[in-house]
């Protein structure tokens, strides 16, 4: 078995700037540098043979290239409930666009749809129970305005996660091109 997701890189300037929002906050165990990505599709654990379809289907996506840009912080839960510290990104209907593509791919290949909406964020720390409220609105606060790009996206990356003591780990599999229309090899 095999765990995977379809992700967008972020670029090391972003990273950079991304990694020096991090710090000051007792129980978040933030994401290493390394890791920062948006998720397109979470797909989880599959068997080499699902793997390959769907490697198989996401090849055949075909959508342009953009930029995006980040846009502020947010969080999933509200106050003592608050789990999940993040950046937020700009509207960009092109990205709306490539995540309906590769969540279509997802189904041709086999997989339940998806139902949970999409919201493109990077993850910047999973917050503890102890994670005081008041320090997350702080830092929400003091760094609400942040900002990062904009980047040029030229490709989505289907990636292994593969869970450890320390947290995931995230492999880059294979790499799918934008820009528009890829040529079909034509049958002998």
């Amino acid at each position: 078995m095999i765990r995977l997701f379809v992700g967008l890189e972020m670029p090391e300037a972003v990273r950079d700037a991304l990694s020096r929002l991090t710090g000051g906050l007792p129980g978040a165990r933030w994401v290493p540098p390394e890791n920062y990505h948006l998720t397109l599709r979470f797909i989880g654990e599959v068997d080499e043979g699902v793997a390959q379809d769907i490697d198989e289907a996401l090849d055949l996506v075909v959508a342009p290239a953009f930029t995006l840009a980040l846009d502020g912080l947010g969080q999933f839960g509200k106050g003592e409930k608050s789990r999940v510290l993040w950046a937020g990104l700009r509207p960009e209907p092109a990205l709306d666009h490539l995540q309906a593509k590769v969540e279509s791919a997802m189904v041709r290949a086999g997989l339940a749809a998806e139902t949970r909406k999409f919201s493109p964020h990077v993850t910047l720390a999973t917050l503890g129970r102890e994670t005081p409220a008041a320090r997350v609105g702080r830092l929400m606060e003091q760094h609400g305005l942040f900002q990062a790009g904009p980047f040029p996206v030229d490709r989505f990356i289907l990636y292994e996660s593969v869970l450890g003591r320390q947290g995931s780990t995230y492999h880059a599999l294979r790499g799918y091109p934008l820009g528009g229309w890829r040529p079909v090899e034509e049958a002998p």
